[in-house]
């Protein structure tokens, strides 16, 4: 990204500077391309994931899970049943969106073939992910989901899919997406996607795998009330969502905070506050189990030292929370 500062030009100018700002968006395509198994596909450059999800689902009239991240669910037309495990139950294919992973939970999502549109946005850095054995008609993706810059996504489409601009003007992105490409931003997401293939191959996320495993039997060891979701099936490997009912997540990330750790409770909104979660709710969980929920997630650089005191930290407010509810 340092590098591409350095590139002035417009990518869609023909001079020697424009050609080679074109050069770096045109790298950085393919390299997303080959580590999301996308060879033969568009990769269409948006300003994240959000965006993508509009360009993708406006005016198709999509069924979708209550599961489905608020960027997506903001599109739905049908709402699609979930079970008590976070499976969705899919009737149409191509007239349904489905995620790969579930952001708050972690839960991984079986695609049916056809489908026409899938958020891949957790998956994709964290899992081997090949969007042209997806099944997918066009897969939504974000940067700063596997270590790349903020305010960057793509729009992954099926050669041949029809798609109606959103964002028209100079016709840039195959007039799909108009506006001057985010050349930095773009250079990054390409850099990101490179090193997170990288990542995959050395075994990275198995190591992280354990360390969530080592994580959740280290508070249930002591937490028996605490409620572990999804975790007797397959799931993202950095990601612990449990609830605590009658303990509101938002009490604990604050508390947490103040301990040294950042956590996510519920779903968070623009105002900055935090409501009970909506996919547990839509797994089926009361009230008072969703709002008691949080999310912890874990990375390449967590230490099992990192894992172990925050089992410590958080067993101690759980302690003290057990004493006040007595």
């Amino acid at each position: 990204m340092i590098a591409a500062m350095d590139v002035a030009g417009n990518p869609s100018s023909v001079h020697a500077e424009g050609r080679a700002a074109k050069a770096l968006v045109e790298r950085a395509r393919g390299e997303i391309a080959a580590a999301f198994g996308a060879d033969g596909a568009d990769v269409i450059f948006t300003s994240g994931a959000t965006e993508a999800a509009a360009l993708a689902m406006a005016g198709r009239n999509l069924a979708g899970a209550g599961v489905e991240h608020d960027a997506v669910r903001a599109w739905i037309g049908e709402e699609l049943p979930v079970d008590a495990q976070g499976r969705v139950a899919v009737s149409d294919p191509s007239h349904s969106v489905v995620q790969m992973a579930n952001s708050e939970t972690g839960i991984l999502q079986s695609l049916p073939e056809g489908l026409a549109v899938t958020d891949a946005t957790q998956a994709f850095g964290k899992l081997p992910v090949a969007f042209n054995w997806s099944g997918a008609q066009m897969a939504l993706i974000s940067a700063h989901k596997l270590g790349g810059p903020k305010g960057i996504g793509a729009l992954v489409v099926r050669r041949g899919t029809e798609l109606d601009a959103q964002i028209r003007g100079g016709g840039q992105e195959m007039g799909r997406r108009s506006g001057t490409e985010n050349v930095i931003g773009i250079a990054g997401f390409g850099a990101a996607a490179r090193a997170a293939a990288r990542d995959l191959a050395d075994g990275v996320w198995s190591r992280v795998e354990e360390l969530r495993n080592i994580l959740e039997k280290a508070l249930a060891a002591d937490a028996h009330q605490t409620i572990f979701v999804g975790k007797d099936g397959p799931r993202l490997p950095n990601t612990a969502c449990f609830a605590t009912p009658g303990w509101k997540g938002e009490t604990q990330v604050m508390q947490m905070d103040l301990a040294g750790f950042a956590i996510s409770a519920g779903s968070a909104c623009s105002s900055g506050k935090v409501r009970a979660s909506a996919v547990l709710t839509a797994m089926g969980y009361d009230e008072a189990t969703a709002a008691g929920a949080i999310r912890v997630s874990l990375g390449p650089e967590t230490t099992e030292t990192d894992v172990l005191r925050f089992a410590e930290a958080w067993l101690d407010k759980q302690k003290k929370h057990r004493a006040r509810a007595a």
